[in-house]
């Protein structure tokens, strides 16, 4: 039961998330300082002012990944440190700081993934249209630039983007995520200006170094229908569009899908003549985060009768209320293979909230964690057998952090971080996870 022997083993974080150090060496706010420290936006008002104060003890973090063996480190960059306003000159502070993590991570024997966007776009550009706007657009791609020379002879693996769907829909449509915003036609301009500005930075980048492996990171959900009545089979495959589809399909070269199109009408009049083509820049690999399956039904059909369902909701949930369904990560990587043209896959996120109880010593014996972890990583093997090409597995999260609206009451990580004292202690799913790295898999 192992891995491909070139298959890497890893864990992820993101800056705003672990960071802290907001009011540190010249960074500049983001949407999420703007949105955290607005009244009711986030569980008991909690910040990532301090986080887990990774600016600060980021060496001893790195001690902690070389002691799990951790053979991959995906982080991202914070791009408010980096360009306090979101363009311009780049902060040689931001940069000496991310440099000293690549060569430790270097150092250590670990290689580095970096995404370049998970979520915090400088206040100073959302105040000037944000993602509603296309310079956003050109500001991304220098500021990918500009990173890029910076650590581009050392890291290997970037990705644009950390879920784009999360930024335009719950960030524009919903409004639980920064900025806040609740306009369906803002949404969709979010999406497709977020897919351009990664379709212009893989062109940049790919120009500036062609040696680099460059890819997007997308949560996908695993949609089923609530039964085979034709109404829940047809409002199960819309909602697959709205979110799984909606970033495939045009980062294959596909276009938006139809039926969505359809869908949303007269909002689509935002795409210009070489859009797509721009979005469809080609990728050395797709990044997957997979947390959850969704059972869709079709609320019109109302109490008429329906056949037996095709899946009933399964009993056990995370902390988060989402339901644990390891072999939905097995299907979407089935599909991703036969579907689309991508050359490499990785998950790049794949991990649970649960109610982590801490021993007087601040220990966690997190059972229900492992066999969550377990189950996922025994479906990727499986895929893997099928002929996936799927290279590497990140858990998420290395550490507890500040779960975006959720504040700190949500905990993902493989190590304890108590909040008063910001002492980590590694949960017994580190220890576990140091073996199955250790074993290529074998331990699963």
């Amino acid at each position: 039961m192992s891995f491909p022997a070139d298959f890497t083993w890893g864990a992820a974080t993101s800056a705003y998330q672990v960071e802290g150090g907001t009011g540190s060496g010249g960074r500049g706010p983001s949407i999420w300082d703007t949105f955290a420290h607005a009244p009711g936006n986030v569980a008991n008002a909690d910040t990532g002012d301090v986080a887990c104060d990774h600016y600060h003890r980021w060496e001893s973090d790195l001690d902690l990944m070389a002691g799990l063996g951790l053979e991959g480190y995906r982080f991202s960059i914070g791009w408010s440190r980096v360009m306090p306003t979101g363009s311009g000159p780049a902060n040689e502070t931001a940069l000496a700081f991310y440099e000293r993590i690549v060569d430790g991570l270097l150092e250590r024997g670990i290689r580095p993934f970096i995404t370049l966007n998970h979520w915090d776009l400088p206040q100073t550009l959302e105040e000037s249209g944000g993602w509603r706007s296309p310079a956003t657009i050109d500001a991304f791609t220098e500021y990918a630039v500009a990173v890029v020379e910076r650590l581009g002879d050392r890291v290997l693996h970037w990705s644009t983007h950390n879920e784009p769907w999360v930024i335009s829909w719950l960030g524009h449509m919903m409004g639980t995520h920064a900025p806040g915003r609740t306009s369906l036609a803002e949404a969709l301009t979010a999406a497709h200006h977020l897919l351009l500005s990664h379709g212009r930075t893989i062109r940049a980048l790919r120009a500036l170094a062609p040696e680099l492996q460059l890819g997007i990171v997308v949560n996908l959900d695993h949609k089923v229908p609530a039964s085979q009545h034709r109404g829940d089979i047809a409002a199960a495959r819309l909602e697959d569009g709205r979110m799984n589809r909606w970033y495939l399909d045009p980062l294959a070269g596909r276009g938006y899908p139809d039926d969505v199109m359809a869908d949303y009408d007269e909002a689509m009049a935002i795409i210009h003549p070489g859009d797509l083509d721009e979005i469809a820049a080609p990728l050395d690999f797709l990044g997957i985060n997979y947390y959850q399956r969704h059972v869709v039904a079709d609320h019109a059909v109302g109490d008429e009768e329906r056949p037996a369902p095709v899946i009933r909701p399964g009993p056990w949930f995370t902390e988060m209320g989402w339901e644990v369904s390891p072999a939905g990560i097995g299907v979407l990587l089935d599909r991703l293979h036969a579907d689309y043209p991508f050359p490499r896959l990785y998950v790049m996120e794949n991990g649970a909230a649960m109610p982590d109880h801490a021993d007087p010593v601040g220990f966690v014996d997190d059972q229900d964690r492992i066999e969550y972890l377990r189950l996922h990583i025994l479906e990727a093997k499986r895929a893997v057998e099928r002929g996936v090409p799927l290279s590497g597995y990140f858990a998420w999260s290395l550490l507890d952090n500040f779960e975006w609206a959720h504040g700190f009451s949500k905990r993902f990580g493989l190590i304890r971080v108590d909040y008063e004292t910001l002492r980590r202690i590694p949960k017994a799913s580190a220890d576990w996870y140091r073996g199955v790295i250790a074993t290529n898999g074998a331990a699963i």
